[in-house]
């Protein structure tokens, strides 16, 4: 009896002795944490901004109509590649092509008048070149008239000629003088033709000008029934068809658009960038661009434009032309010129874009989940003998108290101390470490949970077999 007895408390003491030892580790465990770590390391570091959107030409022209009619003639279809100055579509043009032969009639028959009216001056020119010399041949026979009757007066004087060869030289002197009146009359004559027939010609060639002026007039308007190409470029739009009506000046409207011709020769990727990373992005930075319709395949490209207009997310509308309330997420356009564009590359595929906006060879980097923000009261140490509540607490102190201060827990110790850290460029996973870490510190990198809530010196136990376990699922 007594021997049993001994077993029982024997057993009993082993219990006790066992609860005991539990109990002291525990106790021993009380107010550690578990977390995951990483190590601070160098490496090359690039900033990426990702932004989607579509692919555009960097030229198109929405070709709208310039009148009104029937379709008559489409001479080209979607996906041609037309030519500056091709004829792409003709309207019904009836009666702007009767006019515009009409007045060439009338053009024809203004240049016959002129033709006239210069055949007209150069007769009168003639005339006139005719009766000024017979004016100088009528003016020299009176000359030698008016010698002979001179003379034969003095003869007649003399009595050296009888009176009938003096009346002869006299009757000669005056038909001289009455010659040189007529061819006078007759230069005067030639003078006032000469004056209309250039005058006429003027009226003629005024004429022609204004009939040329309409015929401008008239082609232009025919010219409006046709549709030709603005650029060399490709056909990426056709909405109408032959026998169609258009209508001109109304935007937006399948009634006015007959075709898009677009600049294929320069392809880009418009994409809307979120206005946290808009200032980062800068002209002439490199970027890798994915097509959804062409995959595996990455290709390069660069910024070329940025916009200064935030876009409202929800709507695509400019937030300067919205009364939407400004709290609503915006991004900026940005785009991207393609270095060499495959050929099957169409306009409005959806496209991704990856900027790179930064880049840092040998970077001290941690991973980005490491990073944590405190305010500087919660990492002053706890006065011993508790605190005496003042009658007046200090703004400033208790302002110096809040402020936020950005770093890291360093495992060290088997404890997490806090230290400040100042950043740089942000990858995709890691962050640049500019001050605070060196090559090697090991970090407190999880659980998200241990990162948000852990204290300074708050005592630690790592265990990087969950982080492990977790990447092989």
């Amino acid at each position: 009896m007594k021997r049993k007895w001994k077993i029982w408390l024997i057993l009993i003491g082993v219990v006790v002795l066992a609860g005991g030892v539990i109990a002291g580790t525990n106790y021993s465990k009380r107010g550690i944490v578990e977390v995951q770590t990483g190590r601070a390391m160098r490496q090359d570091l690039s900033s990426i901004v990702t932004a989607s959107g579509e692919i555009k030409p960097k030229n198109y022209i929405n070709i709208g109509a310039n009148a009104q009619g029937v379709i008559t003639q489409i001479l080209v279809k979607e996906g041609d590649r037309v030519r500056k100055g091709e004829l792409l579509a003709m309207l019904e043009s009836v009666q702007p092509q009767a006019d515009v032969n009409m007045q060439k009639a009338t053009v024809d028959s203004s240049e016959a008048d002129t033709t006239s009216a210069e055949a007209s001056l150069r007769a009168a020119d003639e005339n006139l070149t005719s009766a000024l010399a017979t004016v100088d041949r009528s003016k020299a026979d009176l000359e030698q008239a008016k010698l002979d009757f001179a003379r034969g007066q003095q003869l007649l004087e003399d009595r050296l000629i009888a009176k009938q060869e003096f009346d002869t030289r006299r009757t000669t002197y005056e038909s001289r003088e009455a010659a040189v009146r007529e061819s006078l009359a007759r230069v005067a004559q030639a003078k006032a033709q000469q004056a209309q027939a250039a005058a006429q010609l003027v009226g003629t060639q005024k004429r022609i000008a204004q009939s040329k002026a309409m015929l401008t007039r008239f082609d232009d308007i025919l010219r409006k029934h046709n549709t030709y190409a603005p650029l060399d470029g490709v056909v990426t739009n056709l909405p109408v068809r032959v026998g169609e009506t258009v209508v001109p000046g109304i935007q937006n409207s399948s009634a006015s658009t007959i075709m898009t011709i677009a600049d294929m020769s320069l392809i880009t990727a418009e994409v809307k960038v979120d206005e946290t990373d808009i200032v980062n992005v800068a002209l002439g930075q490199a970027g890798d661009i994915t097509i959804d319709a062409i995959p595996n395949k990455t290709f390069k490209g660069h910024v070329t434009e940025i916009g200064n207009t935030a876009i409202l997310r929800s709507t695509g509308q400019a937030a300067s032309q919205s009364a939407i309330s400004s709290q609503e997420a915006k991004d900026f356009k940005v785009v991207l010129a393609l270095d060499n564009p495959p050929e099957e590359v169409r306009p409005g595929l959806s496209a991704t874009a990856k900027i790179v906006t930064a880049t840092r060879k040998s970077a001290l980097t941690i991973p980005i989940q490491a990073l944590t923000v405190r305010q500087k009261g919660d990492l002053e140490p706890e006065k011993k003998g508790g605190v005496q509540a003042a009658s007046k607490p200090d703004p400033a102190a208790e302002k110096a108290r809040k402020e936020e201060i950005q770093g890291v827990f360093v495992a060290s110790a088997g404890k997490a101390v806090f230290r400040k850290v100042d950043t740089g460029i942000t990858g995709a996973t890691d962050i640049e470490v500019v001050s605070g870490l060196k090559d090697g510190d090991e970090v407190v990198t999880g659980s998200y949970k241990a990162i948000r809530t852990i204290r300074n010196e708050t005592k630690v136990k790592v265990n990087n077999e969950i982080k492990v376990a977790a990447k092989t699922d």
